[in-house]
Formats: C-alpha cells, structure tokens, sequence
C-alpha cells in the first residue's frame, strides 16, 4: 500500500515525463481534493497509506490531466481574489493576470463609482469580485456566449451575490443603456492563426472566449468607440502583451486620455487604463 509521499513522488515524474507543467504541484491539489484536505495538509501525512477507494478516483484525474484536461477543470473550482469560483469549459479559466488587473482597478477607485460594467464577463470573477468590494456600486455584466452566463450566475449564487450583478446576454455594450463611471473589459487577444499552437490545456477554453481575430485586437479596436458613448471615467483593459503599442495608438485617435500601459507579474505590458468624458 502506497503512502502519501510515495504517491506524491511517483506521480511527479510521471508527470514530469508527461510534460505537465508544475507535476509536484498539480499532483498536490489533486490529492488533496480526493482526500478532501487542504494542499498543505498533506505535508503532515506523508506517511499515510492511501487505500484503493482512494487511488482509484485519483488514478482517472491523473490520467485525465495528462491527457490535457486543465487542473482547474478536474477540480471545479478555482481560487479568485480570495473567493471560490466554479470553472469548468463554459467560459475561460480565470488567470493570475486577470486577478491583478481586478487589484489595479480597485487601487484606482478608493471611492467606489456609482455604477460600473464588465464585457466578456465569462465565468463572471471580475464582476463579482468588484461588487464584493463595492457593495453599493450597480454591476452589469455582459458576454455574447449565454453558456458562459450560465456558469456566471452559478458563481453568483453560490456567493449569495445573486441580486448584486445584473447580467446581460450580447455582443460588448449593446445590451447596456446609460453612463457607467468603470468600463472592464477582458476580451479575446489571441490572434486566429497562433490559437493552433497553444497548448492542450489552453485550447480546453472556449474558442470564443480565445479568438481575438487577425491580430487579435479585433474586438478590443471595436469596443472602443461602442464604450466612449457610456464612459465617464475609467476604462481597464486586459490585453495582449505585444498589443499594448497598437492598442494606445487606437486609445488616442478615439480622444482617450490619460492613457497608461501597465505591467503584470512578468513584467509585460498586460493592462491598458485610459479615461473618457
């Protein structure tokens, strides 16, 4: 019978020679999740023996993450600004870069707008995440895909935050009416032609919520003069990093102002800010 670490140990090179990014990582949130137990739990049961009702649905997980199935799927959930989200291949797995631009807005509003909206909304983590935050702020939430909102109002519901965001199914702001002091916006900026050579567990996401045309600012370029007509304030927006240049350029010529570019954990240029009205 094998203990805990063995099992810890064994999996790792597996996964190691099965090209799993972070192996001992992805086997610890696995393990933990059939035992039930806080990752760091393990650490204090290294000499566990694991019986067969245990080995046996870890057996499927490993096996369905070296197939390329994302951790985040396998497991349901993912850890967002300090709340639990379902997630799963209805809308776009929630990346750290996405948990700090929702960190940069809120350092920017020390007083909360009074009224704020949030395009491509996905599984719905920046929306609820700045609602928490803003209790007496108005939330819209808008996405093209009425699948993602479905996951989006789960996640609502689960938090009790069900009467705090109002969701909306269409393209960008056409569904929306009246002046909104926040415009977010994460939305596809993956070029078409470079969505083929991500990796599997990349291509797990929905190709919509992937595919930001030719050069993958499409519908970034066609939010910003939809947004100028709602805007009294900011709008945030997570892009590409090679976009940032292009995109400002765009900001510009649409009489943006106050346009700032701005760095994610890496260093790159992940976020543009700009103000209008």
């Amino acid at each position: 019978m094998k203990t805990v670490l063995e099992v810890l140990q064994s999996t790792t090179a597996y996964f190691t020679k099965a090209g799993v990014e972070s192996p001992r990582l992805n086997i610890e949130h696995l393990l933990a999740h059939v035992l039930g137990k806080k990752r760091m739990d393990l650490y204090l049961e290294f000499d566990r023996p694991l019986n067969e009702t245990e080995l046996h649905p870890l057996r499927e997980f490993v096996r369905r993450r070296t197939q390329g199935e994302p951790l985040q799927h396998i497991l349901g959930g993912v850890e967002f600004m300090g709340r639990s989200f379902r997630c799963d291949a209805r809308a776009l797995i929630p990346r750290p870069e996405t948990e700090q631009l929702v960190e940069k807005i809120l350092q920017r509003h020390p007083t909360p707008p009074s009224r704020i909206a949030d395009i491509g909304t996905g599984s719905g983590v920046i929306a609820l995440s700045l609602a928490a935050a803003w209790p007496e702020t108005e939330v819209h939430a808008v996405d093209v895909s009425e699948t993602a909102l479905s996951l989006a109002r789960e996640n609502a519901a689960v938090l009790g935050m069900e009467s705090r965001v109002i969701f909306h199914q269409g393209s960008l702001l056409g569904p929306l009416s009246g002046t909104f002091e926040l415009i977010v916006a994460n939305l596809p900026y993956v070029p078409t032609g470079e969505i083929a050579a991500l990796s599997k567990e990349v291509k797990n996401d929905p190709f919509l919520a992937l595919d930001g045309g030719d050069d993958g600012t499409l519908l970034i370029r066609t939010l910003l003069p939809e947004a100028k007509k709602h805007l009294a304030g900011l709008l945030s927006l997570e892009i590409g990093h090679e976009q940032s240049g292009a995109l400002t350029e765009s900001l510009a010529a649409e009489q943006y102002h106050s346009i700032s570019p701005e760095t994610d954990y890496q260093g790159r240029n992940r976020f543009l800010f700009a103000s209008y009205g």
